[in-house]
Protein backbone atom coordinates (compact mmCIF):
# COMPACT_ATOMS: atom_id res chain seq x y z
CA UNK A 1 0.00 0.00 0.00
CA UNK A 2 1.13 3.49 -0.71
CA UNK A 3 1.44 6.03 2.02
CA UNK A 4 -0.46 9.21 1.42
CA UNK A 5 0.56 12.66 2.59
CA UNK A 6 -1.46 15.81 2.62
CA UNK A 7 -4.67 17.35 3.81
CA UNK A 8 -6.97 14.42 3.04
CA UNK A 9 -4.62 11.85 4.58
CA UNK A 10 -7.06 10.64 7.27
CA UNK A 11 -9.91 10.47 4.78
CA UNK A 12 -7.79 8.44 2.34
CA UNK A 13 -6.68 6.06 5.10
CA UNK A 14 -10.30 5.61 6.15
CA UNK A 15 -11.33 4.87 2.57
CA UNK A 16 -8.47 2.39 2.18
CA UNK A 17 -9.41 0.67 5.45
CA UNK A 18 -13.03 0.54 4.31
CA UNK A 19 -12.05 -1.05 1.00
CA UNK A 20 -9.75 -3.52 2.77
CA UNK A 21 -12.65 -4.45 5.06
CA UNK A 22 -14.92 -4.87 2.05
CA UNK A 23 -12.49 -7.19 0.25
CA UNK A 24 -11.84 -9.09 3.50
CA UNK A 25 -15.58 -9.55 3.97
CA UNK A 26 -15.86 -10.84 0.40
CA UNK A 27 -13.02 -13.20 1.21
CA UNK A 28 -14.91 -14.45 4.27
CA UNK A 29 -17.98 -15.16 2.13
CA UNK A 30 -15.80 -16.95 -0.43
CA UNK A 31 -14.13 -18.93 2.36
CA UNK A 32 -17.51 -20.45 3.19
CA UNK A 33 -17.90 -21.76 -0.37
CA UNK A 34 -15.67 -24.83 -0.41
CA UNK A 35 -14.18 -26.78 -3.28
CA UNK A 36 -14.15 -30.50 -2.44
CA UNK A 37 -10.66 -31.50 -1.27
CA UNK A 38 -8.94 -33.73 1.25
CA UNK A 39 -8.10 -30.70 3.41
CA UNK A 40 -11.28 -28.61 3.48
CA UNK A 41 -9.66 -25.18 3.25
CA UNK A 42 -9.71 -24.92 -0.56
CA UNK A 43 -12.38 -22.32 -1.30
CA UNK A 44 -13.33 -19.13 -3.14
CA UNK A 45 -11.50 -16.96 -0.61
CA UNK A 46 -8.69 -15.77 -2.87
CA UNK A 47 -10.45 -13.94 -5.70
CA UNK A 48 -11.17 -10.91 -3.46
CA UNK A 49 -7.44 -10.83 -2.65
CA UNK A 50 -6.63 -10.79 -6.37
CA UNK A 51 -9.14 -7.97 -6.82
CA UNK A 52 -7.55 -6.03 -3.96
CA UNK A 53 -4.05 -6.60 -5.39
CA UNK A 54 -5.11 -5.25 -8.78
CA UNK A 55 -7.22 -2.34 -7.52
CA UNK A 56 -5.59 -1.27 -4.25
CA UNK A 57 -2.03 -2.55 -4.62
CA UNK A 58 0.01 -5.66 -4.01
CA UNK A 59 0.32 -5.10 -0.27
CA UNK A 60 -3.42 -4.77 0.20
CA UNK A 61 -3.98 -7.91 -1.85
CA UNK A 62 -1.39 -9.82 0.17
CA UNK A 63 -3.11 -8.83 3.42
CA UNK A 64 -6.53 -9.91 2.14
CA UNK A 65 -5.03 -13.14 0.76
CA UNK A 66 -3.48 -14.15 4.07
CA UNK A 67 -6.60 -13.23 6.02
CA UNK A 68 -8.81 -15.03 3.49
CA UNK A 69 -6.88 -18.26 3.86
CA UNK A 70 -7.02 -18.07 7.65
CA UNK A 71 -10.78 -17.52 7.48
CA UNK A 72 -11.17 -20.47 5.13
CA UNK A 73 -9.08 -22.66 7.44
CA UNK A 74 -11.10 -21.48 10.46
CA UNK A 75 -14.37 -22.41 8.78
CA UNK A 76 -12.91 -25.86 7.94
CA UNK A 77 -11.72 -26.33 11.54
CA UNK A 78 -7.98 -25.77 10.90
CA UNK A 79 -7.43 -29.31 9.54
CA UNK A 80 -3.65 -28.76 9.19
CA UNK A 81 -3.25 -26.96 12.50
CA UNK A 82 -0.47 -24.37 12.74
CA UNK A 83 0.65 -25.15 9.18
CA UNK A 84 -2.11 -22.80 8.07
CA UNK A 85 0.15 -19.95 9.19
CA UNK A 86 2.70 -21.06 6.59
CA UNK A 87 -0.03 -21.33 3.96
CA UNK A 88 -1.29 -17.82 4.80
CA UNK A 89 2.23 -16.44 4.30
CA UNK A 90 2.54 -18.32 1.00
CA UNK A 91 -0.82 -16.96 -0.12
CA UNK A 92 0.25 -13.41 0.75
CA UNK A 93 3.45 -13.78 -1.29
CA UNK A 94 1.68 -15.31 -4.29
CA UNK A 95 -1.04 -12.63 -4.30
CA UNK A 96 1.66 -9.95 -3.95
CA UNK A 97 3.44 -11.34 -7.03
CA UNK A 98 0.12 -11.37 -8.90
CA UNK A 99 -0.41 -7.71 -8.01
CA UNK A 100 3.08 -6.68 -9.13
CA UNK A 101 2.68 -8.40 -12.51
CA UNK A 102 -0.86 -7.10 -12.93
CA UNK A 103 0.27 -3.51 -12.33
CA UNK A 104 2.97 -4.01 -15.00
CA UNK A 105 0.11 -4.79 -17.42
CA UNK A 106 1.04 -8.48 -17.56
CA UNK A 107 -2.46 -9.62 -16.68
CA UNK A 108 -2.43 -13.04 -18.35
CA UNK A 109 1.05 -13.80 -17.01
CA UNK A 110 -0.09 -12.76 -13.55
CA UNK A 111 -3.08 -15.11 -13.73
CA UNK A 112 -1.10 -18.06 -15.08
CA UNK A 113 1.71 -17.60 -12.58
CA UNK A 114 -0.80 -17.34 -9.73
CA UNK A 115 -2.43 -20.62 -10.80
CA UNK A 116 0.92 -22.41 -11.12
CA UNK A 117 2.35 -21.11 -7.84
CA UNK A 118 -0.82 -21.75 -5.85
CA UNK A 119 -1.34 -25.21 -7.34
CA UNK A 120 2.16 -26.65 -7.50
CA UNK A 121 4.62 -24.50 -5.50
CA UNK A 122 2.59 -23.55 -2.41
CA UNK A 123 1.87 -27.15 -1.34
CA UNK A 124 5.52 -28.28 -1.86
CA UNK A 125 6.40 -28.02 1.86
CA UNK A 126 3.78 -30.68 2.54
CA UNK A 127 5.89 -33.26 0.71
CA UNK A 128 8.37 -32.88 3.57
CA UNK A 129 5.90 -32.12 6.37
CA UNK A 130 3.39 -34.84 5.45
CA UNK A 131 4.21 -37.03 2.45
CA UNK A 132 4.17 -37.09 -1.34
CA UNK A 133 0.74 -38.76 -1.46
CA UNK A 134 -0.78 -35.83 0.43
CA UNK A 135 0.72 -33.40 -2.09
CA UNK A 136 -0.55 -35.42 -5.06
CA UNK A 137 -4.03 -35.68 -3.51
CA UNK A 138 -4.16 -31.93 -2.88
CA UNK A 139 -3.06 -30.72 -6.33
CA UNK A 140 -6.29 -31.40 -8.32
CA UNK A 141 -8.53 -29.42 -5.95
CA UNK A 142 -5.96 -26.61 -5.76
CA UNK A 143 -5.77 -26.48 -9.56
CA UNK A 144 -9.55 -26.24 -9.91
CA UNK A 145 -9.83 -23.69 -7.12
CA UNK A 146 -6.96 -21.58 -8.43
CA UNK A 147 -8.37 -21.55 -11.95
CA UNK A 148 -11.88 -20.57 -10.86
CA UNK A 149 -10.67 -17.88 -8.43
CA UNK A 150 -8.34 -16.42 -11.08
CA UNK A 151 -10.99 -16.37 -13.82
CA UNK A 152 -13.51 -14.69 -11.51
CA UNK A 153 -10.91 -12.06 -10.57
CA UNK A 154 -9.75 -11.42 -14.15
CA UNK A 155 -13.36 -10.99 -15.29
CA UNK A 156 -14.30 -8.73 -12.36
CA UNK A 157 -11.23 -6.46 -12.28
CA UNK A 158 -11.98 -4.51 -15.50
CA UNK A 159 -15.58 -4.01 -14.40
CA UNK A 160 -14.48 -2.70 -11.01
CA UNK A 161 -11.91 -0.46 -12.68
CA UNK A 162 -14.77 1.03 -14.68
CA UNK A 163 -16.33 2.01 -11.35
CA UNK A 164 -13.08 3.68 -10.32
CA UNK A 165 -13.14 5.73 -13.52
CA UNK A 166 -16.57 6.93 -12.44
CA UNK A 167 -14.90 7.97 -9.17
CA UNK A 168 -17.02 5.62 -7.05
CA UNK A 169 -13.86 3.96 -5.72
CA UNK A 170 -11.06 6.19 -6.94
CA UNK A 171 -12.24 9.48 -5.44
CA UNK A 172 -9.70 9.37 -2.62
CA UNK A 173 -7.82 6.11 -3.16
CA UNK A 174 -5.26 5.94 -5.91
CA UNK A 175 -5.67 2.72 -7.89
Amino acid sequence: MQMYLGVGNAKMKNRMLTLLALFSALSAVGAAIKIPSNVGSVAFDVFPALLAAALLGSGAGALVGALGHLLSALIAGFPLGPMHGLIAIEMAVIVFIFGVLFKKDKKISAGILFILLNTFAAPLPFIFLMNKAFYVALVPSLLIGSMINTVIALVAIPRLRALSKQEIINKDVRL
